[in-house]
């Protein structure tokens, strides 16, 4: 395990030399929140860094259901088994397995690796504008049906799951990185990405944190970049 802290938010960074994964840990004035668990193994460096903190654990946030965002959920719930674990409400259907498409979306089938034995009830399902401590909830949907990213209101950190990969060179997900294709590979919708992307950008983020590579430090023009490329593929 790798870690980063950049402002108020620590970035974990597991297999980093292979198969990078990240999880966040963002720090409040009297407690943190975890952002994504990462693969089972994950759970003993999370609980390190938290430990290290030394603030307690609030909440824990996922961007989505794949399993290299909720490998190490059912262990941290042990641990931890009075912290809330909030997630969408369209991806907490993922959670359980459940890869039925509603009525109104593009049926595409969903990719990546879905949890088929996380035995959890999320405490909380979040919507667009939720708000837990400094962090809104912002939908971004497009890598799964119900990605979401949390915003962090005092600096304009965003964490967006894998909406956009930095590994393998920055990306709109759903735009193959050959160097780290994984992302790609396991998104549903390119176009419902593209349209999140552009949502996240217009908000201004001061930091960009994803699923799968290094932050970014003022980010637009990078994300500006990886817009007009993915615009540019999906209309050809």
């Amino acid at each position: 395990m790798k870690i980063v802290r950049c402002r108020n938010i620590y970035q974990l960074i597991f297999l980093p030399g292979l198969f990078p994964v990240n999880c966040y840990i963002v720090e409040e004035q009297a407690s943190i929140s975890l952002v994504d668990t990462g693969i089972p193994s994950s759970f003993k460096g999370i609980v390190k860094v938290i430990k290290d903190i030394g603030k307690p654990l609030k909440h824990i946030l996922i961007t989505h259901a794949h399993g290299d965002h909720v490998g190490s959920l059912v262990e941290l719930n042990k641990i931890f088994p009075d912290i809330p674990i909030s997630i969408s409400r369209r991806d907490s259907k993922l959670l359980k397995g459940d890869v039925e498409l509603e009525p109104h979306e593009q049926q595409t089938p969903i990719k990546g690796g879905i949890p088929k034995n996380i035995n959890l009830q999320p405490n909380q399902l979040l919507h667009e504008g939720d708000q837990i401590g400094s962090l809104e909830v912002i939908s971004t949907p497009g890598h799964t049906p119900g990605s979401i990213s949390f915003f962090d209101t005092r600096d304009h950190s965003i964490i967006v799951g894998d909406a956009i990969q930095t590994r393998g060179g920055i990306a709109v997900s759903g735009q193959l990185r050959t160097f780290f294709p994984f992302p790609a590979m396991a998104t549903w919708s390119k176009e419902m990405a593209l349209e999140s992307v552009k949502k996240i950008v217009a908000l201004e983020p001061k930091l960009l944190a994803v699923g799968h590579g290094k932050m970014i430090v003022e980010p637009k023009e990078a994300i500006l970049r990886a817009i007009e490329e993915a615009e540019q593929k999906i209309r050809t």
